[in-house]
């Protein structure tokens, strides 16, 4: 059997017109503090989008949804987290905010491969 790490992992939401409060999820972000690992994997649905604001910023939306995972990447895809260690990358990624793309509750489990929880995370709760 391998070794199994509590894992972290929020949603990424895509709320176009923050007044009305409709959203849809759009990506994933996952932490695992045992192997000090971040990443972010995502996936904009542009029919959710345009059926939710014709008018949406797809550029802009898809550009918030890189940065997130170059806040994950580290290095200076993060900006300013670039010094910041995977946790306190991932804490500040999860804060509430009121943005087009926001985090959604921060929920748990265990992972043998915290990299394929991205994946099999993404492919049922996202695309």
């Amino acid at each position: 059997m391998t070794d199994r790490d509590v894992f972290e992992y929020a949603l990424l939401r895509v709320v176009p017109r923050v007044e009305r409060g409709e959203c849809f999820n759009a990506g994933v972000v996952v932490y695992c503090r045992a192997r000090s690992f971040v990443a972010a994997r995502t996936h904009l649905d542009e029919a959710k989008l345009a059926a939710l604001d014709p008018a949406a910023d797809v550029t802009g939306v898809r550009a918030a949804l890189r940065a997130v995972e170059g806040v994950c990447l580290g290095g200076d895809a993060a900006g300013q987290a670039a010094g910041d260690d995977a946790g306190r990358r991932f804490r500040w990624l999860i804060a509430p905010r009121s943005t087009v793309v926001q985090p959604g509750p921060v929920h748990t489990g265990l992972t043998g491969d915290p990299g394929a929880e991205v994946e099999r995370l993404l492919d049922l709760l996202v695309r």
